[in-house]
């Protein structure tokens, strides 16, 4: 359920071969950053442009002049970096992606069509293909006692040895309002998590949680 094969279509991210290499997807944190410098070295010039040390962006995407972007961070083919959004980086902003109001994120790998569009914090995170959060929902990527994020799935435990890790939502996810995805959260694909929802540890795909921590299988 929280394998990278599982979660993810890689046919819909630029970050294929890259996250291809992991089993497991918080393995590719640690090095996004270098990735997308690779990356970014070897994208066309006919379709991208360099705004400034290490940050490219698409001639078709559309950044408003109030958004902050710090590099190395790549935005894809018709992705849209809205008002005040802070971008900053490493971040790989695929195509299609929104990157709503008042955003940050950082760290962070965005498959083709997700959105983060309003009030959101993505922080040490990876979004699957058509991956939503809802205004103001956030990922929390730090414990409050700053050990290690260890993956939990019923009585399961996997030690990361990572300190930071936000969520990894699969493909088509939908995150509701306001809700908070405590460190080391995974989603599995198709499934939704409930508006002011605080979810925590491995939700499986086609799944629902609900607010009262019910997971029920969707219909």
């Amino acid at each position: 359920m929280y394998k990278t094969k599982d979660l993810f279509n890689l046919d819909k991210t630029m970050a294929k071969e890259y996250l291809s290499q992991y089993e497991y997807p918080w393995q590719a944190l640690k090095g996004i950053s270098d990735f997308i410098l690779e990356l970014g070295s070897k994208l066309d010039t006919n379709e991208y442009q360099q705004e400034k040390e290490n940050v490219w962006i698409h001639k078709s995407a559309k950044v408003m002049d109030s958004a902050y972007i710090n590099g190395p961070t790549i935005i894809g083919e018709n992705a849209e970096i809205r008002h005040c959004a802070f971008v900053r980086g490493p971040a790989l902003i695929d195509k299609d992606c929104v990157v709503g109001n008042s955003c940050e994120i950082k760290n962070v790998i965005m498959f083709e069509h997700s959105e983060v569009p309003h009030f959101n914090y993505v922080g040490d995170s990876i979004l699957g293909y058509k991956a939503h959060m809802g205004a103001g929902a956030v990922t929390s990527n730090l414990k409050a006692d700053r050990k290690n994020i260890i993956i939990k799935d019923g009585e399961e435990q996997i030690q990361t040895e990572i300190k930071k890790i936000g969520a990894i939502l699969g493909d088509n996810v939908e995150v509701g309002c306001n809700a908070v995805l405590n460190p080391g959260t995974i989603v599995g694909k198709n499934s939704n998590v409930y508006p002011t929802t605080c979810a925590r540890g491995v939700i499986k795909e086609n799944s629902i949680l609900k607010n009262n921590g019910t997971v029920v299988e969707k219909k």
